[in-house]
Protein backbone atom coordinates (compact mmCIF):
# COMPACT_ATOMS: atom_id res chain seq x y z
CA UNK A 1 0.00 0.00 0.00
CA UNK A 2 1.27 3.64 -1.36
CA UNK A 3 0.03 7.03 -0.12
CA UNK A 4 -0.85 9.50 -2.76
CA UNK A 5 -1.17 12.65 -1.73
CA UNK A 6 -2.92 15.72 -3.87
CA UNK A 7 -4.14 18.89 -2.21
CA UNK A 8 -5.94 17.81 0.62
CA UNK A 9 -7.31 14.40 -0.85
CA UNK A 10 -5.24 11.46 0.28
CA UNK A 11 -5.09 8.49 -2.11
CA UNK A 12 -4.10 4.65 -1.09
CA UNK A 13 -2.78 3.19 -3.71
CA UNK A 14 -2.11 -0.70 -4.23
CA UNK A 15 -0.51 -2.90 -7.04
CA UNK A 16 -0.65 -6.39 -7.90
CA UNK A 17 2.85 -8.00 -6.46
CA UNK A 18 3.16 -9.97 -9.70
CA UNK A 19 1.97 -9.21 -13.68
CA UNK A 20 -0.87 -10.37 -15.34
CA UNK A 21 -0.64 -13.74 -16.65
CA UNK A 22 -2.10 -11.99 -19.93
CA UNK A 23 0.59 -9.54 -21.81
CA UNK A 24 -1.10 -6.38 -22.13
CA UNK A 25 -3.34 -6.32 -18.41
CA UNK A 26 -2.03 -3.47 -15.93
CA UNK A 27 -3.97 -2.90 -12.55
CA UNK A 28 -3.53 -0.84 -9.28
CA UNK A 29 -6.17 -0.65 -6.55
CA UNK A 30 -7.29 2.72 -4.76
CA UNK A 31 -9.51 3.77 -2.15
CA UNK A 32 -10.15 7.52 -1.65
CA UNK A 33 -12.02 8.53 1.11
CA UNK A 34 -13.40 12.22 -1.21
CA UNK A 35 -12.79 12.31 -4.36
CA UNK A 36 -13.06 15.42 -5.69
CA UNK A 37 -13.90 16.12 -9.30
CA UNK A 38 -11.10 14.07 -11.21
CA UNK A 39 -10.43 15.17 -14.20
CA UNK A 40 -10.12 12.14 -16.59
CA UNK A 41 -6.88 12.70 -18.78
CA UNK A 42 -7.02 10.24 -21.91
CA UNK A 43 -5.38 7.51 -22.25
CA UNK A 44 -4.22 5.14 -24.94
CA UNK A 45 -5.88 2.19 -23.27
CA UNK A 46 -9.49 0.77 -22.83
CA UNK A 47 -10.01 1.05 -19.07
CA UNK A 48 -12.08 -1.10 -16.94
CA UNK A 49 -12.96 0.35 -13.72
CA UNK A 50 -14.49 -2.28 -10.83
CA UNK A 51 -15.77 -0.72 -8.10
CA UNK A 52 -16.80 -2.95 -4.94
CA UNK A 53 -17.06 -0.30 -2.01
CA UNK A 54 -19.40 1.54 0.22
CA UNK A 55 -19.23 4.77 -1.68
CA UNK A 56 -20.03 4.29 -5.43
CA UNK A 57 -17.93 6.60 -7.80
CA UNK A 58 -19.75 9.12 -10.42
CA UNK A 59 -18.59 9.61 -13.79
CA UNK A 60 -19.68 13.04 -15.36
CA UNK A 61 -19.20 12.79 -19.58
CA UNK A 62 -18.98 15.52 -21.58
CA UNK A 63 -22.78 15.06 -23.01
CA UNK A 64 -24.05 15.38 -19.70
CA UNK A 65 -24.85 12.31 -18.87
CA UNK A 66 -24.13 10.33 -15.36
CA UNK A 67 -22.65 6.98 -15.35
CA UNK A 68 -22.11 4.90 -11.29
CA UNK A 69 -20.07 2.00 -10.80
CA UNK A 70 -18.44 -0.48 -12.57
CA UNK A 71 -17.62 1.04 -15.96
CA UNK A 72 -16.06 0.36 -19.18
CA UNK A 73 -14.45 3.26 -21.11
CA UNK A 74 -12.71 3.11 -25.06
CA UNK A 75 -9.22 4.84 -25.66
CA UNK A 76 -9.00 8.52 -25.12
CA UNK A 77 -11.88 9.02 -22.73
CA UNK A 78 -11.54 12.48 -21.66
CA UNK A 79 -10.98 14.03 -24.65
CA UNK A 80 -11.81 18.26 -24.20
CA UNK A 81 -11.49 17.84 -20.98
CA UNK A 82 -14.92 17.55 -20.14
CA UNK A 83 -15.40 14.18 -18.30
CA UNK A 84 -14.46 14.22 -14.21
CA UNK A 85 -15.42 11.50 -11.64
CA UNK A 86 -15.74 12.37 -7.70
CA UNK A 87 -17.25 10.17 -5.14
CA UNK A 88 -16.57 9.81 -1.25
CA UNK A 89 -15.25 6.60 0.13
CA UNK A 90 -14.34 4.75 -3.29
CA UNK A 91 -12.75 1.90 -3.46
CA UNK A 92 -11.54 -0.07 -6.85
CA UNK A 93 -9.85 -2.02 -8.92
CA UNK A 94 -8.99 -0.18 -12.26
CA UNK A 95 -7.27 -1.88 -15.19
CA UNK A 96 -6.13 -0.43 -18.08
CA UNK A 97 -6.81 -3.19 -21.09
CA UNK A 98 -4.18 -2.90 -24.58
CA UNK A 99 -6.47 -2.28 -27.38
CA UNK A 100 -5.49 -5.52 -28.58
CA UNK A 101 -6.69 -7.40 -26.13
CA UNK A 102 -9.43 -5.58 -25.21
CA UNK A 103 -12.20 -7.49 -27.97
CA UNK A 104 -11.57 -10.65 -26.38
CA UNK A 105 -11.68 -9.55 -22.88
CA UNK A 106 -14.76 -7.60 -22.81
CA UNK A 107 -16.45 -9.49 -25.68
CA UNK A 108 -17.17 -7.22 -27.84
CA UNK A 109 -14.53 -4.51 -30.04
CA UNK A 110 -13.45 -1.32 -28.68
CA UNK A 111 -15.04 0.37 -31.40
CA UNK A 112 -18.53 -0.10 -30.21
CA UNK A 113 -17.50 1.92 -27.36
CA UNK A 114 -16.48 5.02 -29.36
CA UNK A 115 -14.82 6.65 -26.79
CA UNK A 116 -17.50 6.43 -24.55
CA UNK A 117 -18.33 5.30 -21.55
CA UNK A 118 -20.47 1.85 -20.49
CA UNK A 119 -21.97 0.25 -17.81
CA UNK A 120 -20.32 -2.74 -17.35
CA UNK A 121 -23.23 -5.18 -16.54
CA UNK A 122 -24.39 -3.83 -20.41
CA UNK A 123 -21.64 -6.12 -21.74
CA UNK A 124 -20.71 -8.77 -18.90
CA UNK A 125 -24.88 -9.16 -17.90
CA UNK A 126 -24.62 -10.73 -14.15
CA UNK A 127 -20.90 -11.41 -14.28
CA UNK A 128 -20.12 -8.12 -13.46
CA UNK A 129 -22.54 -7.94 -10.42
CA UNK A 130 -20.81 -11.44 -9.12
CA UNK A 131 -17.42 -9.77 -9.61
CA UNK A 132 -18.27 -7.06 -7.63
CA UNK A 133 -19.45 -9.00 -4.80
CA UNK A 134 -16.46 -11.16 -4.57
CA UNK A 135 -14.14 -8.14 -4.91
CA UNK A 136 -16.06 -7.05 -1.66
CA UNK A 137 -15.63 -10.16 0.09
CA UNK A 138 -12.16 -10.40 -0.59
CA UNK A 139 -9.55 -10.11 2.78
CA UNK A 140 -6.88 -8.45 0.93
CA UNK A 141 -6.07 -6.16 -2.49
CA UNK A 142 -3.52 -8.79 -3.56
CA UNK A 143 -6.42 -11.18 -3.31
CA UNK A 144 -8.71 -9.11 -5.54
CA UNK A 145 -5.94 -8.59 -7.82
CA UNK A 146 -6.08 -12.57 -8.04
CA UNK A 147 -9.67 -12.66 -8.50
CA UNK A 148 -9.82 -10.13 -11.54
CA UNK A 149 -7.26 -11.28 -13.12
CA UNK A 150 -8.24 -14.69 -12.95
CA UNK A 151 -11.40 -13.33 -14.53
CA UNK A 152 -9.52 -11.91 -17.31
CA UNK A 153 -7.70 -14.40 -18.26
CA UNK A 154 -10.61 -16.89 -18.46
CA UNK A 155 -12.42 -14.63 -20.63
CA UNK A 156 -9.38 -13.56 -23.02
CA UNK A 157 -8.77 -17.01 -23.59
CA UNK A 158 -12.54 -17.63 -24.78
CA UNK A 159 -12.50 -14.10 -26.91
CA UNK A 160 -11.31 -13.56 -30.22
CA UNK A 161 -7.90 -12.09 -30.99
CA UNK A 162 -7.19 -9.43 -33.72
CA UNK A 163 -5.47 -9.67 -36.91
CA UNK A 164 -1.98 -10.22 -36.39
CA UNK A 165 -1.03 -7.06 -38.56
CA UNK A 166 -3.22 -4.85 -36.69
CA UNK A 167 -1.26 -6.23 -33.61
CA UNK A 168 1.67 -5.15 -34.95
CA UNK A 169 0.58 -2.16 -36.12
CA UNK A 170 -0.50 -1.20 -32.47
CA UNK A 171 3.10 -2.30 -30.85
CA UNK A 172 5.15 -0.32 -34.08
CA UNK A 173 2.83 2.69 -32.97
CA UNK A 174 3.90 2.33 -29.12
CA UNK A 175 7.31 1.22 -29.69
CA UNK A 176 7.75 4.70 -31.46
CA UNK A 177 5.81 6.92 -28.95
CA UNK A 178 3.42 7.83 -31.45
CA UNK A 179 6.08 9.31 -34.35
CA UNK A 180 5.62 6.69 -37.48
CA UNK A 181 3.97 7.29 -40.28
CA UNK A 182 1.04 5.82 -41.33
CA UNK A 183 2.25 5.22 -44.81
CA UNK A 184 5.17 3.22 -43.44
CA UNK A 185 2.82 1.14 -41.05
CA UNK A 186 1.21 -0.10 -44.28
CA UNK A 187 3.89 -0.69 -45.89
CA UNK A 188 5.31 -2.52 -42.69
CA UNK A 189 2.50 -4.94 -42.33
CA UNK A 190 1.70 -6.23 -46.58
CA UNK A 191 -1.47 -3.87 -46.11
CA UNK A 192 -2.85 -1.27 -48.17
CA UNK A 193 -3.11 1.97 -46.77
CA UNK A 194 -7.07 1.89 -46.61
CA UNK A 195 -7.31 -1.47 -45.44
CA UNK A 196 -4.87 -0.84 -42.28
CA UNK A 197 -7.28 2.33 -41.83
CA UNK A 198 -10.30 0.33 -41.93
CA UNK A 199 -9.04 -3.02 -39.58
CA UNK A 200 -7.61 -1.47 -37.41
CA UNK A 201 -10.39 1.33 -36.75
CA UNK A 202 -12.47 -1.59 -36.01
CA UNK A 203 -11.04 -3.88 -34.00
CA UNK A 204 -8.71 -1.44 -31.74
CA UNK A 205 -11.67 1.24 -31.93
CA UNK A 206 -9.89 4.24 -33.02
CA UNK A 207 -8.02 4.59 -36.71
CA UNK A 208 -4.04 4.37 -36.94
CA UNK A 209 -3.41 8.41 -37.17
CA UNK A 210 -5.98 8.94 -33.83
CA UNK A 211 -3.77 6.07 -32.14
CA UNK A 212 -0.42 7.80 -33.06
CA UNK A 213 -1.45 11.30 -31.66
CA UNK A 214 -2.85 9.55 -28.62
CA UNK A 215 -0.05 7.93 -27.84
CA UNK A 216 2.50 10.78 -28.70
CA UNK A 217 0.48 13.01 -26.56
CA UNK A 218 0.35 10.58 -23.32
CA UNK A 219 4.35 10.45 -23.53
CA UNK A 220 4.67 14.35 -24.07
CA UNK A 221 2.45 14.58 -20.75
CA UNK A 222 4.11 11.91 -18.58
CA UNK A 223 7.21 14.17 -19.44
CA UNK A 224 5.53 17.36 -18.33
CA UNK A 225 4.50 15.65 -15.34
CA UNK A 226 8.11 14.62 -14.97
CA UNK A 227 9.36 18.09 -14.60
CA UNK A 228 10.69 18.61 -18.13
CA UNK A 229 9.94 21.84 -19.94
CA UNK A 230 7.64 22.52 -23.00
CA UNK A 231 10.22 23.75 -25.42
CA UNK A 232 12.15 19.94 -24.34
CA UNK A 233 9.43 17.96 -24.64
CA UNK A 234 7.62 19.49 -28.01
CA UNK A 235 11.19 18.59 -29.54
CA UNK A 236 12.06 15.51 -28.54
CA UNK A 237 8.40 14.06 -28.54
CA UNK A 238 7.87 14.44 -32.59
CA UNK A 239 5.74 18.44 -32.49
CA UNK A 240 6.52 20.78 -35.01
CA UNK A 241 7.16 23.46 -32.01
CA UNK A 242 6.23 24.59 -28.69
CA UNK A 243 2.95 25.72 -29.79
CA UNK A 244 2.24 23.00 -31.66
CA UNK A 245 2.39 20.87 -28.19
CA UNK A 246 0.47 23.45 -26.40
CA UNK A 247 -2.65 22.98 -29.02
CA UNK A 248 -2.41 19.04 -28.86
CA UNK A 249 -2.37 19.39 -25.15
CA UNK A 250 -5.39 21.91 -24.97
CA UNK A 251 -7.39 19.47 -27.40
CA UNK A 252 -6.92 16.29 -25.46
CA UNK A 253 -7.33 17.74 -22.19
CA UNK A 254 -9.15 21.51 -21.83
CA UNK A 255 -5.88 22.34 -20.15
CA UNK A 256 -2.61 24.28 -21.01
CA UNK A 257 0.56 21.91 -20.75
CA UNK A 258 1.60 23.70 -17.27
CA UNK A 259 -1.55 22.67 -15.63
CA UNK A 260 -1.51 18.93 -16.85
CA UNK A 261 1.76 18.57 -14.87
CA UNK A 262 0.25 19.14 -12.25
CA UNK A 263 -3.16 16.75 -12.53
CA UNK A 264 -3.27 13.95 -10.43
CA UNK A 265 -4.78 11.37 -12.96
CA UNK A 266 -1.32 11.71 -14.57
CA UNK A 267 1.18 12.25 -11.41
CA UNK A 268 0.03 8.83 -9.65
CA UNK A 269 1.02 6.79 -12.34
CA UNK A 270 4.48 6.67 -10.74
CA UNK A 271 2.88 5.00 -8.04
CA UNK A 272 -0.24 3.43 -9.20
CA UNK A 273 1.93 1.63 -12.98
CA UNK A 274 5.66 2.28 -12.20
CA UNK A 275 7.55 1.96 -15.38
CA UNK A 276 4.27 2.78 -17.61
Amino acid sequence: MHTFMHGTAEWDVSRPQRPSRVGGVTMAGFRVHDLDALRMVPHPAVTLLLEFGAGIPVLDTATGERQRGCLVAGPGLGSGGAVRVHGENVECVQVRLSPVIARAVLGVPPAELDGAVVPLDALWGREASRIRERLGEASSWQARFALTDELLTRRYAAGAAVDPEVSRAWQRIIAGHGMLRIDELADDVGWSRKRLWSRFRSQLGLPPKRAARLIRFDHAAHRLVAGEGPARVAADTGYADQSHLHRDVVAFTGATPAKVAGEAFLAVDDIAWPGH
